[in-house]
């Protein structure tokens, strides 16, 4: 921890650490209705908070989102902790915080999924954590299904179902002039008696393209070919594929309007 990391304009380097003794002393505070003593532990417990939130950042989620909601399952971890049960605060407040962010995910989801799936789905996830501590290595995921004694098929499809869609804008490749985005590498393919190369508008617009342009864009749209299978074709990079296809596009465009 002694990189900095500024989280949520909170240098991670700069968090205290709290004795045992000191966060006794300050939960009595607590119990007292010492909201000074509440901010002191709240601070010196942030590092629970940020070690939780490492387990999620597999996730395509904002990590100063996943750590301000991690910091409201410490919250009322504090609020509801029994001082009388004899036990650390971290094995107390740990499963809270999971809890917390996981509900945030479930909720934050982009696509709506059944009750039953996203129960599978996030019992999968506990037991990952659980194989991945008792193997020492990433577990598959034919052995999450034989944990939960659930069909291989059943479990993949609740992960399925979890996971982020991804726009088929992403940017998948950038340098300092081109980016190459994730329909770039789909191929089309659709039958060629359907393709626009038929249009004798088209055909005209496309004699304003220089021999290489109009190559790929036959490749590209009329063959149904990706960037990659391009430029391997062509004999040039996929970001000048995609350069040079998105100019030939606005050349053909403009004799098209």
């Amino acid at each position: 921890m002694s990189n900095k990391v500024v989280i949520c304009g909170v240098n991670t380097a700069e968090l205290p650490y709290l004795k045992r003794d000191e966060m006794v002393e300050l939960m009595l505070k607590i119990k007292q209705g010492d909201l000074g003593a509440k901010s002191r532990f709240i601070y010196g417990n942030m590092r629970l908070v940020l070690s939780v939130v490492q387990r999620f950042m597999w996730r395509k989620e904002n990590c100063d989102d996943i750590f301000q909601v991690g910091c409201v399952g410490l919250i009322k971890a504090i609020d509801n902790f029994d001082i009388t049960i004899g036990v650390r605060f971290s094995t107390y407040a740990v499963p809270m915080i999971i809890g917390e962010i996981r509900r945030f995910l479930r909720d934050n989801n982009a696509v709506r999924v059944s009750r039953s799936l996203r129960d599978i789905a996030y019992r999968a996830l506990q037991s990952h954590e659980k194989l991945e501590a008792s193997l020492s290595r990433e577990p598959t995921l034919e052995e999450i299904a034989l944990d939960l004694e659930l069909p291989y098929r059943e479990v993949a499809c609740a992960l399925d179902a979890i996971s982020e869609p991804v726009s088929l804008n992403e940017a998948v490749y950038s340098d300092e002039s081109d980016s190459v985005r994730l329909m770039d590498h789909i191929a089309d393919d659709r039958e060629v008696d359907d393709k626009w190369i038929e249009s004798v508008s088209i055909k005209d617009a496309m004699i304003n393209l220089d021999e290489r342009e109009r190559r790929i864009i036959q490749l590209r749209y009329f063959l149904g070919k990706t960037q990659i299978e391009v430029s391997d074709e062509v004999g040039i990079s996929q970001a000048q594929v995609s350069r040079l296809e998105k100019n030939a596009l606005e050349v053909v465009r403009k004799y098209l309007v």
